[in-house]
């Protein structure tokens, strides 16, 4: 998917967590600080292997095919693991703010993408969707009331100049299609991070998105089955793999260990570790997919990186 932002982290783990669990000299909490910073590293490698993953699953799927059962895969593992544990359905006042997060993050991101990455390179669009922590912070600051420095909205505001400037340029002064795609997938996923976090105060992390991907079932088992009939599916070593791991490793335990490692180290280191998604992705590009990147498109990740962790230091 994710691309996931340090916007949208859920204030429920953020309590008390800004330095690390209670008694952070001793042993036992040095040695969860490790482990939280291993878990949200794994988190955003997970994360920065979704469009190369995407990418895959074309070679065998349909956009439509791949998203559909993309979700329909996730939701299986979500709700198994919803039962082992035996977690209650949410109450009827949060189906609003799981539809919303269900509507960002299970549907509209994912699709929107992918239909971008059928003619957009990996390398390009991880560029534009590196704005998705700044435009979530815009959702944030609308949803939840909050008032960035004015530090914080000039870093952004640059950062969004850089990746517009980028896009233009890369598509020959007019943008595309998949331009069109990519930034409305930034959108909807930035609301859904944004209702998510809001959730996260009274709920894990990972039950709102393992709730999200349950209430899609009755749209995405039949959406599967009729993308299926209508689109041609060619099973292969890559196609598979990029499925299972969209399904399993960015729509579900990539968020797991991501919002564990966020659990025992706090949002501002966490966050620190995701500004590196972006650059990741370009080296996924080229190792798995073997595209070729212009200057442009590190130097622009650079700068989104930069604006990003200015944004981090001036939030206040």
């Amino acid at each position: 998917m994710r691309a996931q932002s340090s916007a949208t982290t859920p204030s429920r783990i953020a309590v008390g967590s800004e330095s690390g669990p209670t008694g952070a000299g001793t042993p036992v909490a040095a040695a969860s600080r490790r482990t939280g910073t291993v878990l949200a590293a794994l988190g955003v490698v997970a994360f920065s292997l979704t469009f190369p993953a995407t990418a895959w699953g074309l070679e065998g799927f349909g956009p439509w095919s791949l998203v559909a059962v993309r979700s329909v895969l996730a939701a299986l593992i979500a709700g198994a693991c919803l039962l082992a544990l035996r977690v209650p359905p949410p109450g009827r006042k949060h189906l609003a703010g799981l539809a919303v997060v269900a509507a960002g993050v299970v549907v509209g991101f994912p699709l929107l993408t992918t239909l971008a990455l059928q003619t957009s390179t990996t390398a390009h669009a991880a560029v534009v969707v590196g704005l998705l922590p700044l435009t979530t912070a815009l959702f944030s600051a609308l949803r939840m009331g909050t008032r960035p420095s004015r530090t914080f909205w000039t870093a952004a505001l640059a950062g969004a100049a850089a990746v517009v400037a980028f896009t233009v340029q890369q598509s020959g002064g007019a943008l595309t299609t998949a331009d069109l795609y990519l930034f409305g997938a930034l959108l909807v996923c930035a609301a859904g991070y944004t209702e998510g976090g809001r959730l996260a105060r009274v709920m894990p992390g990972w039950q709102v998105i393992g709730w999200a991907l349950v209430l899609c079932v009755p749209l995405s088992v039949p959406a599967a089955a009729l993308a299926l009939s209508y689109e041609p599916v060619r099973l292969t070593a890559h196609s598979v793999a990029g499925l299972l791991w969209v399904a399993a490793g960015s729509q579900f335990f990539g968020l797991v260990v991501w919002y564990r490692g966020m659990a025992a180290i706090g949002i501002p280191k966490a966050s620190q570790l995701q500004l590196a998604q972006p650059l990741l992705t370009l080296v996924w590009s080229v190792l798995l997919l073997g595209e070729h990147l212009t200057v442009a498109a590190p130097l622009t990740a650079a700068a989104v990186l930069v604006c990003i962790a200015v944004t981090q230091r001036a939030r206040g």
